[in-house]
């Protein structure tokens, strides 16, 4: 017997992953920008930076995953969808710095390859790229014979943007009381909290991924697949229309006078350790939680899960994907302009003296 099928016996086709990985160049031609140099397959990805365009760039990076979101994905045998919750979970991270999303890498393990779910898999990571004009150049396919479940995976990526560092958000130092906070709408409960939500319904309940409840207009499993909205292209809009640059104006002053003070993704930890991570250690968030249309999938956690408020806005989103910090006089403007591009959004809250926490009343 050959090493290589020797190999593939013991659990990892060397020859299969070859075939699978042959179709990511068509794949991966949507995200391709000017600045990507060389070709898939090599043993690192190339981008040239223009440095020309930026005074002083900053590199602003960031890693992570889809969590236990993985396990409906399973159930459901629906892979089209993490792909594209994991770059665009990526872009919204660097997009509150201000970052400009550059290229994303990936990496996915298993314990076998399977080319079907393989090619859904990148098919997502491709088109969340595209979408947010990222490159998606490289990433590592792992087959670990033994270490998963069968049928089961896992996936992280890391994504690299740039920010003109004179332009770099930093809500420590702009957010002051009297500010107001905006929240834009998730679809769901985008990439957290599934560890609880899959108790509630799944061991508590007794529901199945596939049932279908009072209320919510899909399956619960599809309910909990919807993607996880990209908020790069609205931010940047966001701070060309409210931020720009005065001719002229220093940066310092620039920073000081400019309407969008901060913003914060609503991820693990929810609204009461996100938000702070943008507040002066002397200034509170106050978020009122009447003030938005709760989606149906949240008022059904709320009503069946027994779970206590304060740690239903720690744990989930609550139908708030983004929050935006903004001077009070360009409030109504600010969300204006968000609703103007198709997103839901609400004044929730605004900013008090205090010690950097936010109070959910």
């Amino acid at each position: 017997m050959s090493a290589r099928k020797a190999y593939a016996a013991a659990g990892v086709d060397i020859d299969l992953g070859n075939k699978v990985k042959s179709s990511l160049p068509r794949l991966l031609a949507s995200t391709h920008r000017r600045e990507v140099l060389g070709k898939v397959g090599g043993f690192g990805g190339l981008f040239a930076l223009d440095t020309r365009r930026y005074h002083q760039p900053v590199l602003v990076s960031s890693v992570d995953g889809v969590g236990t979101k993985l396990k409906i994905a399973f159930a459901m045998d629906r892979h089209d969808t993490i792909g594209q919750d994991l770059v665009n979970h990526c872009v919204n991270d660097i997009a509150v710095l201000g970052a400009e999303p550059l290229f994303f890498l990936d990496y996915l393990g298993t314990g076998k390859l399977e080319p079907r779910v393989f090619a859904d898999i990148i098919a997502g990571f491709a088109k969340a790229c595209a979408e947010n004009g990222c490159a998606l150049i490289g990433g590592e396919t792992a087959q670990m014979a033994g270490f998963y479940q069968p049928g089961e995976y896992d996936v992280s990526g890391t994504i690299v943007g740039v920010v003109e560092k004179s332009r770099m958000l930093d809500g420590t130092r702009t957010v002051r009381p009297g500010d107001a906070v905006i929240g834009i709408a998730s679809s769901g409960l985008h990439t957290n909290g599934y560890s609880l939500a899959r108790k509630i319904f799944f061991e508590r309940m007794k529901l199945k991924p596939r049932s279908r409840v009072a209320g919510l207009s899909n399956s619960i499993g599809d309910e909990l697949l919807k993607v996880h909205v990209s908020y790069g292209r609205l931010v940047k809009s966001l701070l060309r229309r409210f931020n720009g640059t005065a001719h002229g104006m220093s940066p310092k002053a620039n920073r000081q006078s400019r309407a969008i003070r901060a913003f914060a993704h609503i991820t693990g930890g929810g609204f009461i350790d996100n938000i702070p991570r943008v507040l002066p250690k002397k200034c509170d968030a106050i978020i009122r939680i009447a003030s938005w249309e709760m989606l149906p999938i949240f008022r059904f956690i709320q009503a069946k899960g027994g779970v206590p408020e304060p740690e239903l806005y720690q744990v989930f989103n609550m139908g708030i994907g983004m929050v935006v910090i903004v001077a009070s006089q360009k409030a109504e403007a600010a969300l204006g302009f968000i609703r103007s591009r198709q997103h839901r959004a609400w004044l929730i809250g605004e900013v008090v003296p205090g010690k950097g926490r936010a109070k959910i009343i």
